[in-house]
């Protein structure tokens, strides 16, 4: 069945973290290359829009930036989330049937604080969008994630740890294996959000058999009770055989395939370094799936099927995997929260984070309040050691959206007593219900 696709594509030529790295500025340009090539835009399914420039109340509604948006931020980077609420723009005003943003820089490992760049991202492209489409169309969506990337999504899943209007689920390298060393099944969100999010790790060398049992054993019926308003796949494509930096073994044909079955309403790119290998034929692949176009003859030039089979155990592993995770979702209402998260007014944790791009070693103290009305307010303490020697302290007053009033005003008092301290802190305040943004330094 023939579908309009809504096609944002902004390669970012004059951005890269040096000319020898992965994530360079010819990243994107041999995939343009092949959809003219393939003259996918001749076609009348695809619609191409250029992408709008992303707000700083854009980043804020997603994002503490410390010390601000512009200090962590650069134009290619908010150029790459309005990318994305570009396409989110078009298929919620039902402008086109799909819609896809191949952009960079990719954005999932960019957390809820934002010290600086990690995984190369430094803003959360999808996130961003996620928020603008809460905003603008609506705080009750039920929006899903599907996150692809061989890396796993620990930026995404730390915004939305602890939201129940969000499903984050991450496929991904088994995090023992590869950066950043997380996303493992018990990993399951935070108090007002368990089983919210769901962690996938995959052997290295999984391929497309793989991969697309764990869409059929678990995303696919996981998704078809959740039931999303919006369906977004996160779609790095650094899973493809030829990646230089992992070791999974996805061709062309699996990530059309897992479209295909997917039938994701946005789809926004995340990494993917086979940059002559991979990624222009991954795409073509994805984009004629997304119109419902047959994908069938899409193949890299050094496609050998014979080089390209999972080993044996492979498949009954994740099949062990999927079931217990599906077990745990359709158990989630009856899990004992309170031997996972306490029984008094608060829920901690702390961790250690580090930006590998950045040099940046950041420790975390986050409180979660208990609330019974809501999901409660979140209050994060943060010291950020740059290895430069500089240090950056901050604290975070989190409302969450659908707030109740108790926690809006408790997260309010919590904010001005903490801008009496003495030490100097970055003190920030964050409504994003209310688009309410406040910042002062103390």
């Amino acid at each position: 069945m023939s579908r309009t696709v809504g096609l944002v594509f902004f390669p970012a030529l004059d951005w890269a973290i040096s000319p020898t790295h992965p994530e360079r500025e010819e990243r994107l340009l041999y995939t343009r290359d092949q959809i003219h090539e393939e003259g996918l835009l001749d076609l009348p399914e695809f619609v191409e829009r250029r992408p709008s420039i992303a707000s700083e109340v854009d980043v804020l509604r997603a994002h503490i930036c410390v010390p601000s948006v512009r200090a962590v931020a650069g134009e290619p980077h908010l150029i790459s989330a309005g990318g994305a609420i570009a396409a989110a723009d078009m298929f919620m005003r039902h402008e086109v049937d799909k819609a896809a943003a191949l952009v960079r820089p990719p954005g999932h490992h960019a957390m809820r604080i934002v010290h600086g760049a990690r995984g190369f991202c430094n803003i959360n492209n999808e996130a961003i969008m996620a928020e603008h489409i809460r905003s603008a169309y609506g705080d009750d969506l039920r929006i899903a994630f599907v996150d692809t990337d061989a890396h796993h999504a620990d930026g995404t899943q730390d915004i939305y740890y602890n939201d129940p209007g969000v499903l984050h689920i991450s496929i991904h390298q088994d995090g023992r294996t590869l950066y950043p060393g997380t996303g493992f099944p018990d990993e399951l969100g935070g108090p007002a959000a368990y089983a919210g999010t769901l962690n996938v790790p995959l052997p290295p060398g999984t391929g497309d058999e793989g991969l697309m049992l764990v869409l059929d054993r678990l995303v696919l019926p996981v998704l078809e009770e959740y039931r999303p308003d919006v369906l977004i796949n996160s779609a790095g494509q650094d899973n493809h055989y030829s990646d230089p930096i992992t070791s999974m073994n996805v061709t062309a044909q699996g990530y059309a395939r897992l479209n295909a079955a997917l039938d994701p309403d946005i789809l926004v790119l995340q990494g993917g370094y086979s940059i002559e290998g991979a990624l222009p034929y991954v795409n073509v692949g994805i984009l004629l799936a997304l119109a419902g176009r047959d994908y069938g003859h899409v193949r890299e030039p050094d496609y050998d099927e014979r080089g390209l089979a999972q080993e044996e155990w492979i498949s009954p592993y994740l099949e062990h995997l999927c079931a217990g995770l599906l077990e745990t979702w359709r158990e989630r209402e009856r899990a004992d929260l309170v031997g996972l998260f306490g029984s008094g007014d608060f829920f901690r944790r702390q961790r250690t984070i580090y930006y590998d791009t950045g040099g940046i070693v950041e420790h975390q103290d986050e409180t979660i309040r208990l609330c019974a009305e809501c999901s409660g307010y979140r209050l994060v303490d943060s010291v950020a050691e740059h290895q430069d020697g500089r240090v950056y302290r901050a604290r975070a007053i989190i409302v969450p959206r659908r707030a109740c009033e108790s926690c809006r005003r408790s997260g309010r008092m919590e904010f001005e007593k903490s801008t009496d301290a003495r030490a100097r802190v970055h003190v920030y305040f964050q409504d994003s219900a209310g688009d309410l943004y406040i910042h002062e330094t103390t």
